[in-house]
């Protein structure tokens, strides 16, 4: 792939300012890939029903093109040509969660190209709640494709500097608005089955989408691992989020899993390994060896969800060979968090 001119203009995310945002709309409609903040995680935007702009992030992600991808619109009006209908519920939850992190599943229109989709009959659309997209989407007039912007299979960014690690060269702009809010990437909810379907956590929570829709569920390969799951959405197939080192989580009863990494941080040490500890504020000084990063606060667990990518990144900075990380409790964000964790460390979970 030849190298890029990457652009980087600094925008308020507050209140954007419109030349600013102009110079993004402009390569959009061109076919081009601009980088820019949601409240989630820094997305890679292409024109959605551009198919050549699409398969351009494909290549510069290194993504598989089995991997579906999912469209940001600016409006719930904007959805309707992209699909064959909106069921009662779906509109029920786009008025209580849009825009917002939640991503929903419906039954594509011919409009939406099968790259998008993966071949599926199925298209995958959500509306951000950052200033920055909105406008970028609004002023570009197309729905905007737009999966993590980084390397396919690294950590998700939070900021424009994870977005300028992975891809500078590679990509025409990338956006700067600061870090992102919630950290983890949306919540994908199927809605074209009988049963409304979770089919990835995130910072809208099974427990919020039943407050709407009762009979709520979530899939299997959230708790499950299958190799041969057919993805109906990004994040479900591939390991996702993973650091360079190897990694292990440690779930259970805290204390338990406390004592575990110390003995295990002491086994790799006396083998040369560096180690490192993703721990919380509540056991980081518990700790006596190893390179030891508090993710966040049990008692507020989004600072966890804020906080996870960025944490797995300093780790790949420090170089260590090996990450010992405590679990949470899977119940509200901490059963995105288990998900995200579980992918970065290819399953290698250890219950004490």
């Amino acid at each position: 792939m030849d190298k890029i001119q990457t652009k980087i203009i600094k925008v308020n995310e507050r209140k954007p300012e419109k030349e600013l945002v102009m110079e993004g709309v402009d390569l959009i409609r061109k076919g081009k890939l601009v980088a820019f903040p949601t409240e989630t995680v820094y997305g890679l935007g292409a024109n959605g029903l551009n198919q050549e702009a699409v398969k351009k992030i494909f290549m510069a992600k290194g993504r598989p093109q089995d991997n579906p991808l999912i469209l940001h619109t600016s409006s719930i009006e904007d959805i309707r040509p992209l699909v064959k209908s909106i069921s009662k519920e779906a509109e029920m939850i786009m008025k209580r969660f849009w825009p917002g992190p939640l991503t929903i599943l419906f039954k594509k229109s011919s409009l939406v190209p099968e790259i998008i989709t993966a071949g599926l009959d199925t298209v995958a659309i959500r509306m951000p709640n950052h200033p920055i997209a909105l406008e970028l989407i609004k002023e570009s007039g197309v729905p905007i494709a737009a999966p993590s912007a980084n390397t396919s299979g690294k950590p998700s960014p939070t900021s424009a500097r994870h977005v300028i690690e992975d891809l500078h060269g590679k990509i025409h702009m990338i956006i700067d608005g600061g870090n992102t809010g919630v950290g983890l990437e949306s919540t994908v909810l199927d809605l074209t089955q009988k049963t409304p379907m979770i089919l990835r956590p995130g910072g809208i929570t099974l427990e919020d989408l039943q407050k709407i829709i009762p009979n709520v569920e979530e899939d299997l390969s959230i708790v499950k691992d299958d190799k041969d799951i057919i993805p109906k959405s990004p994040g479900q197939k591939y390991r996702h989020y993973a650091p360079k080192a190897d990694m292990i989580v440690f779930s259970g009863k805290l204390e338990d899993i406390v004592m575990e990494i110390k003995t295990k941080t002491k086994e790799y040490i006396s083998k040369g390994k560096t180690v490192g500890i993703m721990a919380t504020e509540e056991t980081k000084t518990r700790y006596e060896e190893g390179l030891i990063i508090s993710v966040g606060n049990r008692e507020n667990m989004e600072t966890i969800g804020h906080n996870l990518f960025n944490t797995i990144r300093q780790f790949d900075e420090e170089d260590v060979d090996i990450i010992l990380a405590e679990g949470v409790k899977k119940s509200q964000i901490g059963t995105a968090i288990m998900n995200r964790l579980k992918k970065a460390s290819g399953g290698k979970i250890i219950k004490v």
